[in-house]
């Protein structure tokens, strides 16, 4: 069974196309299931390729996304499937922001040990956010812990062609 809800954070509606074409925030509310990430990226990286965002971004935003959702799912859920991961993401044809938000506790992400320190270097966990800040332009834990907001912008050469025309 499907347990995917969609919903539109805006009730107003304007004349074209869905909330998400349109760079509205939009929700999706997925089973604590690393299953379901797929369906998550590609809603989101659906959007992206709309907007021509280049290979390297999406390649990056599918991993910090394939991350985010598994921290979300193993570590804030304990794997519940009970629980929920919550989505919001809006995509412009400027930049791509994703909020991953579980039910846990939250952490602190100062707390973690360095995967780069010689104590940790031959661990084989304990990467996901150094790849996530490695590979997004901003990654911001939320004051409790328990959701991460991910901006990726769009380096696609057209994008950069509309910025210096808009920006002189």
């Amino acid at each position: 069974m499907r347990r995917m809800r969609l919903e539109k954070t805006s009730i107003h509606r304007s004349n074209g196309g869905s909330a998400a074409s349109r760079g509205l925030w939009c929700r999706m509310e997925i089973p604590s299931d690393l299953k379901r990430v797929d369906e998550v990226e590609e809603t989101i990286l659906g959007q992206c390729q709309r907007y021509s965002f280049t290979d390297r971004d999406l390649f990056a935003l599918k991993l910090a996304l394939d991350e985010a959702f598994a921290n979300a799912v193993k570590h804030g859920n304990q794997s519940d499937c009970d629980k929920h991961v919550r989505i919001k993401y809006r995509v412009t044809p400027r930049r791509a922001d994703v909020v991953v938000e579980d039910e846990g506790l939250g952490f602190n992400p100062a707390s973690l040990p360095d995967p780069t320190h010689d104590d940790h270097i031959e661990a084989t966990h304990g990467r996901g956010i150094l790849l996530m800040r490695a590979f997004m332009n901003n990654v911001v834990y939320s004051p409790s812990g328990n959701s991460v907001t991910l901006t990726k912008f769009n380096d696609s050469p057209r994008n950069n062609v509309e910025r210096s025309v808009a920006f002189g």
